[in-house]
């Protein structure tokens, strides 16, 4: 893909660092000089050194061909003008991150898709870290459900069961559905039929979010609070 990303900051630089890995055409526009320079040393890709928010940086950057435009920078209002010059030369998809969650509507008005506050959602997930150390890996689905991996206890409720047993025995209550099980480096599709067993990492969809009542299924019995 040949990717346009404006902002060589901390979030940029790490979506620069994943862009170029994997072979994409990357052009970065950075109005930070010392960012600019560090970028074009560090990376494998072309760096403009100006401003992303002038239509003429757009047109040199390639954006009349580029298959994304992805905004990164700590300003909203930066972010939001080259979303809309982005839309107005056509890019196909445009990318932003938003810091002020008020602003969300705006980048949405105009075909958008975002990522809502980078800095919450790490802290957020260090919280999570150090209040649920099961939770091996989470993501929120809307309001309150969230995906999650959590590994099975050998001493679990669920443990020897197959899905259909444990549904039965109501240990999977409503809004909860066992998504894959990693076993011994081998992805599983779950079935009715399937069996956990201790030590399966299990990926789990819970329109509740990964509740306490929720872990405690798969042998993790930590704070109720």
């Amino acid at each position: 893909m040949y990717l346009i990303i404006v902002g060589a900051g901390d979030i940029g630089s790490q979506l620069i660092s994943i862009a170029t890995q994997n072979s994409n055409d990357v052009v970065v526009i950075e109005k930070n000089k010392e960012r600019a320079e560090r970028a074009s040393m560090e990376f494998d890709c072309l760096v403009l050194h100006d401003d992303a928010t002038v239509i003429d940086t757009l047109e040199e950057a390639g954006a009349d061909r580029a298959d994304a435009l992805i905004s990164t920078t700590d300003q909203d209002a930066t972010n939001i003008m080259v979303c809309l010059l982005g839309q107005e030369m056509e890019v196909p998809s445009l990318v932003s991150v938003v810091h002020n969650p008020e602003h969300m509507n705006i980048f949405r008005q105009i075909g958008v898709n975002v990522i809502e506050n980078p800095q919450r959602l790490i802290a957020e997930y260090l919280y999570r870290a150090v209040k649920r150390p099961s939770i091996k890996d989470y993501m929120k689905v809307g309001e309150t459900a969230e995906v999650f991996e959590i590994t099975a206890d050998s001493y679990a409720p669920v443990s020897g069961l197959t899905l259909s047993e444990a549904a039965n025995e109501g240990l999977f209550g409503e809004g909860i559905l066992v998504v894959a099980i990693e076993r011994d480096d081998e992805v599983i599709t779950p079935r009715g039929n399937t069996r956990i067993e201790g030590g399966d990492l299990i990926t789990v969809f819970s329109e509740n979010g990964a509740t306490p009542e929720v872990t405690d299924v798969f042998g993790h019995y930590e704070d109720h609070d």
